[in-house]
């Protein structure tokens, strides 16, 4: 009984240092997969960063020699690969759109200007420059919602007010054109453009203002029968 006691003893210590022996390699196993991952992973990601100033260095040759496809395409395998060249993609579009505009081709030059919106949503100079193009085309609407977001964006701006009131007196809204007029004689109050504005405005509104009806004349109280009979 003591020997098969002691060999029952000696079997779990073999069983428990075998187990104990396997964690410790799984875990020296996962570390060191999890380690050569990691070490590919940074590889890869060196080799994309260095793939991606190749290409935006090329993408800039080509916009600097106005080759506006060649640039787009590669600045975009550039951006997918680093994010940080979305600015110059958008900087491309935008030249790209401004080009399109150039030779009247307005729609090309509107898809452009929102791909580059669409990259940065917070360069004030896109709207304005597509709000210029859909007022060539007389898409007033969405020039005006283009002006009311570089307004947002940047609230101190006479232009941009002096612009929007300008499409909404095309549209014949004057209390709106009224009130942006106002807005630019408070920023700047010698801008002639807005003193002008402002004089037509009060002469249309004057005209619009119904016309008070002139008073009933006063009617003579008729004269009784009584009073109505001679003596």
């Amino acid at each position: 009984p003591t020997i098969d006691l002691l060999s029952f003893e000696l079997s779990k210590k073999i069983t428990v240092k075998t187990e104990t022996m396997k964690k410790s390699f799984a875990f020296t196993l996962i570390t060191a997969l999890a380690l050569c991952a990691s070490q590919v992973c940074q590889g890869q990601a060196n080799k994309n960063v260095k793939e991606a100033n190749k290409l935006a260095r090329e993408g800039a040759e080509a916009a600097k020699n106005q080759d506006w496809d060649k640039a787009v395409e590669l600045l975009r395998k550039a951006t997918a690969l680093d994010h940080k060249y979305a600015d110059e993609l958008a900087a491309v579009y935008q030249r790209r759109g401004y080009a399109d505009a150039s030779e009247q081709k307005y729609q090309d030059a509107i898809t452009e200007y929102g791909e580059a919106l669409r990259l940065t949503p917070q360069d004030v100079r896109i709207y304005e420059q597509r709000a210029a193009v859909e007022m060539k085309i007389n898409d007033y609407d969405k020039a005006l919602a283009d002006y009311s977001a570089a307004i947002k964006l940047k609230p101190d701006e006479v232009r941009y007010y002096n612009y929007r009131a300008y499409i909404y007196e095309l549209k014949n809204d004057l209390k709106n054109s009224m009130a942006d007029t106002e807005k630019v004689l408070q920023l700047d109050p010698n801008s002639q453009d807005a003193k002008a504005r402002k004089q037509r405005l009060e002469q249309k509104l004057s005209e619009n203002m119904p016309l008070t009806p002139p008073p009933s004349p006063a009617r003579s109280p008729k004269a009784s029968p009584a009073a109505a009979r001679t003596p």
